[in-house]
C-alpha cells in the first residue's frame, strides 16, 4: 500500500505503514525536519544553528513590543537596535530550553536559533529596565501551521520516532502539538525553505508529570527518575510519565529505536557537551551532574538489543 502525504506543497510517499516495513519518505521532505549530521562533531554546541552571525548583543538595549500572551512562562516580544524582532522567555525553561534544543540540533533535527542571555536591558515607556536571564529566539521564520505528533509527513518514520527517544530522554513533559511548528525560513536562513521543528523545549531536565507533577531543570529529580522500565514484544517501555503523547511513544519505540538515537547522542564530543550546557548558563558543575546522567541514559540505550 502507498500512502501520498502533504504537507504544504511538498509529497511524502510512505509505502507500508506498520514497524516492520518503515515509510520512505522522500529525501527533500524529510530534510525539512531532520537531515544525516555527518558533520556532528564539528556542529558549535554553545552558539547553534544560528552562530554568531544571529547571536543577540547583551550590552544593546531591547525596545518592549508585547508581553507574551500564551504559555505558562513570562515574556515578551522585543525589538533590538538592529531591528531584530526576538521572543524572550523568561523564569526556569529559559535556561533547559536552549541545552535541549542543542542537543536536538546537534543530532540532525531543525531548530530556531535560541540563546541565553543572562543580563540584558529592556526598554518600556522610555525606561531602562535591567532583566535577568532569559531565552532569546529569534524571529526569523514565518510561522506557517503547528504539525501533530500523530499528523504528520513522518509518521511511523525512525527518524520521528527517534526524537521522541529523544524528548523521553531529557524528561521533556510537554509534549503538545501547539509547541510543534511549521516554519517558513527567511533571508539566507540554511536549509529547506519550510521547516518541521520541535520548540520551546523547556520543560525539560527535571521530572515528568503532566498535567502536574512535572518538574523542569531539577538535577535530583533528572538523576532519580529512570529511563527504560523494561523491552516487551519488541516495544520499549519508558519511565517517562509526561504529556499525552506517552502511550504513543510506549507502543512505538523499538530497541532499535532508542539504540539508534543514542548511537546519535553517543557522537557528541565532551567539548560540545560542555558547551551546550554554557549556551544555557549552567555552571560546570551544574552541566556535569546533568552530562552524567545523559550518559547514563546514552549507555542503556546503546545496550538494547533486539527482543
Amino acid at each position: 500500500m502507498t500512502i501520498r502525504l502533504i504537507a504544504f506543497g511538498f509529497t511524502a510517499v510512505a509505502v507500508g505503514c506498520s514497524l516492520n516495513n518503515r515509510p520512505t519518505v522522500e529525501p527533500g521532505t524529510m530534510a525539512q525536519f531532520w537531515e544525516n549530521p555527518v558533520d556532528l562533531e564539528q556542529r558549535d554546541l554553545r552558539l547553534g544553528p544560528g552562530g554568531s552571525k544571529n547571536a543577540p548583543d547583551a550590552n544593546d538595549v531591547y525596545t518592549f513590543v508585547e508581553a507574551k500572551a500564551i504559555g505558562t512562562q513570562p515574556g515578551y516580544d522585543i525589538k533590538d537596535s538592529k531591528g531584530r524582532e526576538w521572543s524572550a522567555k523568561l523564569g526556569p525553561e529559559s535556561r533547559t530550553e536552549v541545552v535541549v534544543s542543542r542537543l536536538v540540533w546537534a543530532i540532525g533535527y531543525r531548530q530556531p536559533s535560541v540563546y541565553y542571555v543572562p543580563r540584558w536591558t529592556l526598554v518600556k515607556d522610555g525606561k531602562k529596565i535591567p532583566q535577568t536571564g532569559a531565552r532569546f529566539r529569534l524571529d526569523n521564520t514565518k510561522n506557517i501551521g503547528e504539525w501533530s505528533w500523530r499528523k504528520n509527513p513522518f509518521l511511523h518514520t525512525r527518524e520521528l520516532t527517534g526524537l521522541w527517544v529523544l524528548m523521553a530522554m531529557v524528561n521533556n513533559s510537554d509534549l503538545k502539538s501547539q509547541q510543534n511548528a511549521i516554519y517558513e525560513m527567511k533571508g539566507d536562513a540554511p536549509g529547506p525553505r519550510v521547516q518541521y521543528m520541535v520548540k520551546d523545549l523547556g520543560a525539560a531536565l527535571g521530572t515528568t508529570g503532566w498535567p502536574v507533577g512535572g518538574t523542569k531543570d531539577n538535577p535530583d529529580g533528572f538523576d532519580a527518575e529512570p529511563f527504560v522500565e523494561r523491552v516487551e514484544a519488541n516495544r520499549v517501555k519508558f519511565a517517562y510519565r509526561g504529556s499525552w503523547l506517552e502511550p504513543q511513544i510506549q507502543r512505538t519505540a523499538t530497541p532499535a529505536d532508542v539504540k539508534w538515537t543514542s548511537q546519535l547522542l553517543s557522537r557528541i564530543t565532551p567539548k560540545q557537551w560542555s558547551d551546550a550546557f554554557a549556551a544555557g548558563g549552567f555552571s560546570d558543575d551544574e552541566a556535569a551532574r546533568y552530562i552524567a546522567r545523559l550518559k547514563q541514559k546514552i549507555a542503556e540505550g546503546l545496550s538494547l538489543g533486539a527482543y
